[in-house]
């Protein structure tokens, strides 16, 4: 079998997670452009793909942990019992180092795998994540069903810093619930560092342990860059960035000339924009609040808005009030063209001039859009 980046775990049938492997990776970005000629943007908006790595691109893994202390396995629960993913071709090769220190640890430290069937043991995932290789440092979270190993953890973590000087921040996420949650509301630091500074193109961003940021930091990077590029030049002096998150879009589009509004609902993420706008030394107004009921507050529309929601996508409520604001100019960044379909819908009185696919997720379904589009007059 013949696949775009080798990968023993497909070839040996345990793992599916890159349902498109099988095509050559060109094939799969004209796949992908096909798929965006279903969405209500004239093709000839249509600027060509970024594409990403084939491999070594995946900057944080999700790992279930299975085994026992003594043996511990990260990786994927399926059909086939526990299949080790430590040596998954889409992580660098840095992570393999970091997986055994992890092992390492758990075993030290003596934490029983949690087990679903038997709902027995207390490690049930780490997730590990490394947003800028160049500065070499690592985030560490376990989740865990209670507090009953965090002394012990605490105890045993500075031989693991000794061994892995790189680990920068750590924490002990408790997850109680015996359902398909990820993670809890309780998050316990295990070192005093709690954030990790990756700097993307020339913006510092600074990531907590529950900051989202993207799987795919070179394509992240070019998709930041572009949006700035859009936008440099629109005659513009208010805007705002709905669903901020720590800033990525805000921070690369401001400028002196320009008065920048920046929403989000996490209050940790907003706290980490602010630092990154006085680090730039930028005028940025952040805000932790709902991005929707922010909207309808508003009397004064702004001339450019930003938006980067969630998979669900803007929703009803949302596209209503844009339709009411009318900005001049509307930015979208979708992970899921499905609802960007939805909402592009919605607000028919804006016309798309530019429109591009970032390839975040190769050997998957899966892609990113950026869509610049202005009210028709």
């Amino acid at each position: 079998m013949q696949l775009a980046i080798h990968c023993q775990s497909y070839l040996d049938g345990l793992c599916r997670s890159c349902s498109q492997l099988t095509q050559p990776y060109p094939q799969q970005l004209t796949t992908k452009q096909q798929t965006m000629s279903q969405l209500p943007i004239d093709a000839a908006c249509w600027l060509a793909p970024v594409a990403s790595a084939t491999g070594g691109f995946r900057n944080k893994a999700k790992m279930v942990v299975m085994g026992s202390a003594q043996n511990p396995i990260l990786g994927i629960l399926n059909e086939h019992g526990s299949v080790d993913l430590s040596q998954c071709p889409l992580y660098p090769v840095a992570f393999q180092q970091a997986f055994s220190f992890i092992r390492q640890f758990i075993t030290q430290v003596g934490i029983d795998p949690y087990d679903v069937a038997t709902r027995r043991g207390e490690l049930k995932y780490v997730l590990l994540s490394q947003p800028d290789a160049a500065t070499g440092q690592w985030m560490l979270r376990f989740v865990l069903r209670s507090q009953h190993h965090v002394a012990a953890m605490r105890k045993h973590l500075p031989s693991l810093l000794q061994r892995w000087p790189e680990l920068a921040v750590c924490s002990a996420n408790i997850q109680p619930e015996h359902k398909a949650v990820l993670e809890g509301e309780l998050e316990i630091m295990l070192t005093a560092q709690d954030k990790l500074r990756a700097l993307v193109n020339d913006v510092p961003l600074y990531l907590s342990v529950q900051s989202f940021f993207q799987t795919n930091t070179d394509v992240a990077a070019a998709l930041y860059q572009t949006a700035r590029q859009w936008t440099e030049s629109l005659p513009v002096q208010r805007v705002w960035d709905l669903f901020c998150g720590v800033g990525g879009f805000a921070l690369h589009v401001a400028s002196a000339q320009r008065q920048v509004t920046g929403i989000e609902i996490s209050e940790q993420a907003i706290q980490s924009a602010k630092r990154s706008a006085e680090e730039l030394a930028v005028s940025i107004d952040f805000r932790a609040l709902d991005a929707t009921a922010f909207s309808l507050r508003q009397q004064e529309s702004p001339e450019l808005l930003i938006v980067n929601p969630p998979r669900r996508g803007l929703g009803d409520a949302l596209c209503q009030q844009i339709s009411k604001l009318n900005p001049e100019f509307l930015l979208y960044s979708s992970c899921n063209p499905v609802t960007l379909a939805k909402d592009l819908a919605q607000l028919p009185q804006y016309q798309a001039l530019k429109a591009q696919l970032f390839d975040m997720f190769p050997h998957t379904e899966h892609a990113e859009v950026l869509v610049l589009l202005r009210l028709l007059r």
